[in-house]
């Protein structure tokens, strides 16, 4: 089962959706971490093994978050015009087309009608 760490950046909706669908989800509101750097963030979704829902770009920055050293990093980069419930409806939508072979050690970008993916 896929989990996942949702960031701050996105709507706490998302996170309600991804359970509906059955995956383990966690909110980093939900754990001291509103405001943190990106390194605190990803250094707790390493400890918690889960995957990083952001739609910070930082987080596709290889450099500092080496493919294959983590459980998996996906951007969600959708117009900001789009509506939360439309965002939610195409991630889900999208997420569905991606195993966990796909998604760990690996920085996934997903964007309106495509799915890039980094692979370690």
């Amino acid at each position: 089962m896929l989990k996942f760490i949702i960031d701050e950046d996105l709507h706490r909706s998302l996170g309600t959706h991804l359970q509906e669908q059955g995956y383990f989800v966690k909110d980093i509101r939900d754990y001291g971490l509103r405001g943190a750097d990106d390194e605190k963030i990803f250094e707790f979704a390493q400890k918690e093994k889960v995957i990083i829902l952001s739609g910070d770009k930082g987080f596709g920055n290889i450099i500092r978050f080496p493919l294959g050293r983590h459980a998996g990093i996906i951007i969600i980069r959708f117009p900001n015009e789009m509506s939360t419930l439309e965002i939610n409806n195409q991630f889900i939508k999208r997420i569905k087309y991606l195993s966990e072979n796909d998604i760990h050690g690996n920085v996934i970008i997903i964007e309106p009608g495509k799915i890039r993916i980094r692979r370690k």
